[in-house]
């Protein structure tokens, strides 16, 4: 950057400096001051002069933090050019030491979107934290949890993979799905963790064993190690028992989900996941079902109190599309507002959305399912007070629509490094690291 680019306007610099050198004079005047004439001054004189110095002590200190921040943002930007070595900077990642330096994520739900999106993340940070609903009743967890009496083990098993760190073909013997006999439509990777559970004292410890075998990066942490059961309350009155009977229900009797609840209600969440939370740089609600998914882990009270009290930023990732039985209709702020509602307070700051479209005849397929595009009201949620971080994360993948895992976890480091690491001096080292992360990941994909 050359000299005259420093003077330009909007560089955001100079004013810091100039207050700086405003400050270093009131203390340079007033300093000189007292040593000169101090003994002949009244108290009144001396005390006026200590101010000065103290006045222009401040006025220094607010001149450096803010000019600092002035570099750093331009330093982000481009303007300024801040290069590592590429070599050792890859060395110290493979080794995972920076990784650890990342930011502490927690990310809460369920189902493909959170594995989606962990996939993303693992690329930045080490220190995530993947709390998991085990209200799953359907399919072939289902059939586990009721045969073996364990917790739901889908989700858990997807968040693993999405974290781990093993060959592609170790990831497709695990997700491989039996197609005849009893094990029909049973993943084996399913079957690995209900053995790990058999030969563990609790399911915590059998997922924790599994992570080990599996080299995940970060946790995944089940919301709870009581058997819960996931209920609704349909508007039409009636109660429906079962995380999969939900939609069903609600789409037979043609009535929207009027809120969602646990039985056990007093279900205990683990103390790990209360004191991530309490830890955490940002929490991460979603993308997944609504109900079944997201708000299912919340309904742990320990889960809500600790998001109402944690000073960590809160983002809410809106799904892209809505959910039949449970979204039907549903704008960004319909989902948020049912979060709020079930919470029992505000605990998102700021919605990650899409705003990329989809062609005609994917839409058209998708309208057949009573689905379509969920509608972003930004008027709406600014009356609720949440922000809108806007982006284009739509990728289609076997006719169904996603978001990409590595859009979706470059706007939500982006989002992270602007709205909370940027302010917090202890994380400088955080920002600059996960800056040049980002610069490396645009420039790998521009040449894909």
């Amino acid at each position: 950057m050359k000299f005259i680019d420093w003077i330009k306007p909007g560089i955001r610099l100079k004013r810091w400096i100039m207050l700086g050198l405003i400050g270093i004079f009131f203390m340079a005047f007033a300093l000189a001051e007292l040593i000169r004439w101090g003994i002949f001054y009244n108290i009144y004189y001396r005390a006026f002069y200590i101010f000065l110095i103290i006045t222009g002590g401040f006025i220094v200190y607010i001149s450096i933090t803010q000019g600092m921040r002035s570099v750093i943002s331009l330093i982000n930007k481009g303007y300024l050019s801040v290069s590592l070595d590429s070599r050792r900077l890859s060395n110290l990642i493979y080794e995972k030491r920076l990784l650890v330096k990342g930011p502490k994520i927690v990310a809460i739900g369920g189902g493909t979107g959170l594995s989606t999106m962990l996939r993303g993340l693992k690329d930045y940070t080490s220190n995530i934290t993947a709390v998991v609903t085990v209200a799953d009743d359907g399919g072939g967890s289902g059939d586990l949890r009721e045969d073996l009496g364990m917790l739901a083990p889908g989700d858990i098993r997807n968040c693993i993979l999405a974290l781990s760190d093993t060959e592609p073909l170790m990831q497709e013997l695990l997700q491989y799905r039996f197609k005849d006999g009893r094990l029909k439509n049973q993943s084996f990777g399913n079957l690995f963790l209900a053995a790990m559970d058999g030969i563990s004292g609790n399911f915590e410890e059998a997922v924790r064993k599994m992570s080990s075998v599996l080299a995940v990066t970060g946790k995944v942490i089940p919301v709870t190690l009581e058997n819960v059961v996931l209920k609704a309350k349909l508007k039409n009155g009636v109660i429906v028992e079962g995380e999969s009977n939900i939609p069903e229900a609600a789409n037979l009797y043609e009535s929207p989900i009027e809120k969602v609840f646990i039985d056990p209600k007093d279900a205990k969440a683990l103390k790990e996941t209360v004191e991530a939370i309490k830890d955490a740089d940002a929490i991460i609600l979603g993308p997944g079902s609504l109900y079944t998914s997201v708000i299912a882990n919340l309904l742990v009270k320990d889960v809500a109190v600790a998001l109402q009290k944690t000073k960590a930023l809160k983002l809410y990732v809106s799904n892209i599309m809505t959910q039949p039985g449970e979204t039907d209709d549903f704008s960004v702020s319909d989902h948020i507002k049912a979060i709020f509602k079930h919470v029992g307070g505000k605990v998102v700051d700021y919605t990650v959305v899409n705003v990329g479209g989809i062609d005609e005849n994917l839409k058209g397929k998708y309208f057949e399912k009573t689905s379509e595009l969920v509608e972003i009201d930004e008027k709406e949620l600014s009356k609720i007070g949440v922000g809108v971080i806007k982006g284009d994360f739509i990728k289609v993948k076997d006719g169904l629509v996603r978001h990409d895992s590595d859009k979706l976890a470059a706007i939500l480091i982006e989002t992270i490094m602007d709205k909370k690491l940027f302010y917090d001096k202890k994380k400088i080292i955080e920002y600059f690291y996960l800056s040049q992360r980002l610069k490396e990941n645009k420039v790998t994909k521009n040449r894909e």
